[in-house]
Order: structure tokens, then C-alpha cells, then sequence
């Protein structure tokens, strides 16, 4: 029997020769296009960008996209990965610094930075995906420094003793809604946001806060956000 083409992956005429080695390089270069173009889409729009507008920004046919993806959350694991892994160097960084403050601030000015950078990821940051094991394993490794250093941050006295891990989330939360009002028109309201909680943070200050909301509602609170943003 002679070869045969296909089109499987949105690219007519390609051999299904034996190894296949063509259709697979096709396959690759797709699946590259697709996690450049979801980049750079995610970034500039956030993720509730539909993934047919992913297709098109690729180059590729919508079906071509869920064959390499098939669902968002198999896409955000990829697209994201290496972002959550800078996400857990920013807090080993923190934990190295001598000057536990001035880790845990430097810390929480690089993550909101990053999210300025990149509206999918300040999206990401505000969301669980339970599908996307890898993206989530990070997101708790990075959680769980940082416990450490809200505790090396109060032994110095500069962090106030009523502050909670929880207070990041709603943080970061709100610092994603200010990028996504004004990160073309005021870039500069997200960094002043975050310069007005860095001393909110800061001891001393009188204990009137309400209690941190519990952790497992603010973890259903991020997943339902995922829910109903995404499909």
C-alpha cells in the first residue's frame, strides 16, 4: 500500500509513511504554535480568552487545538508552567535573604509585578484548576515557603503579628482586578496598590483587622472563580 496524507493536524499533504516522523514534527510545530500564540493571547487578554481566538492567533483549526489540549485547564498547565516555576524561585529567593523583611516584602513586589506583567497570570494566581495537578503542585510548593516566611518576617518584629497567608490571596485578588481595570491606561495604580499594603503590612500597627476569612473558603472562593470564568 502507498503512503497516505492527512490533515490531521491543519497541514494538507503530509506522509503517514511508516515512523510517521513527518506527522509528528507537524504535530510538535502545532503544538508549539499553539502555546506561543495562547502566550501571548493569555498575557495581553487573560484567560477567559475563547479558545477558538487561541486557534486563530496559531494558525490552526479549533480541533487541532483540543486534539494537542483538550480542555483550558490542560492548556493553562502548559502555557503557565514555567511562570509558576519563577512564581517558586521568587520565594526561595525571599527565604534566602538575610533580612527576613525585606525578603518577605521584596517577595510580595515581585509576584504582584508579575501579574502586572502578564494578565494570565494574575488571573491564574486568583484561580485553583484542580485538572492542572502540575500548575497546582508549584502553586503549593510556593504557598508553603511562604508560610515560612511570614514566620521569619514576624520574628523580626517589622511584619505585623495579625497577618495571615490568607492576606495574599485577597492581595493578589485585588491586585488583578486593578491590572485588569488600568494596566493600559494607569500602569502605575498596580504598584502603588501594592506599595499602600506593603506598609499596611509593617508593624507596628493597632490589632483592628477582622479575622482572615477561613482557608478553605478563600480556596473555594479561587476555585469558584475558575469556574465560572473558564470553561
Amino acid at each position: 500500500m502507498g503512503c497516505m496524507s492527512s490533515a490531521d493536524d491543519n497541514t494538507p499533504g503530509h506522509s503517514l509513511c511508516p515512523g510517521g516522523s513527518s506527522l509528528r514534527v507537524d504535530a510538535e510545530r502545532n503544538r508549539e504554535r499553539i502555546l506561543a500564540a495562547a502566550r501571548t493571547t493569555f498575557a495581553a487578554d487573560g484567560i477567559d480568552v475563547p479558545m477558538s481566538a487561541v486557534a486563530r492567533a496559531a494558525g490552526v483549526g479549533i480541533a487541532t487545538l483540543f486534539r494537542r489540549f483538550p480542555t483550558r485547564a490542560d492548556l493553562l498547565d502548559a502555557v503557565f508552567a514555567d511562570t509558576m516555576r519563577a512564581y517558586v524561585d521568587a520565594v526561595e529567593t525571599a527565604l534566602a535573604d538575610p533580612d527576613p523583611w525585606h525578603g518577605f516584602a521584596g517577595y510580595v513586589q515581585a509576584v504582584c509585578a508579575m501579574q502586572a506583567a502578564d494578565r494570565g497570570f494574575a488571573d491564574v494566581l486568583t484561580m485553583t484548576f484542580p485538572a492542572a495537578a502540575h500548575l497546582e503542585e508549584l502553586r503549593a510548593r510556593a504557598y508553603d515557603d511562604f508560610r515560612k516566611l511570614i514566620d521569619r518576617a514576624k520574628a523580626t518584629g517589622r511584619l505585623r503579628p495579625d497577618f495571615a497567608s490568607q492576606d495574599l490571596v485577597i492581595l493578589l485578588m485585588a491586585n488583578a482586578g486593578v491590572i485588569a481595570a488600568t494596566a493600559q491606561a494607569a500602569p502605575e495604580s498596580s504598584p502603588r496598590l501594592v506599595g499602600y499594603m506593603i506598609q499596611a503590612f509593617t508593624a507596628p500597627q493597632p490589632d483592628t483587622l477582622p479575622p482572615p476569612p477561613d482557608p478553605d473558603a478563600l480556596a473555594h472562593a479561587m476555585l469558584g472563580l475558575n469556574c465560572t470564568r473558564t470553561t
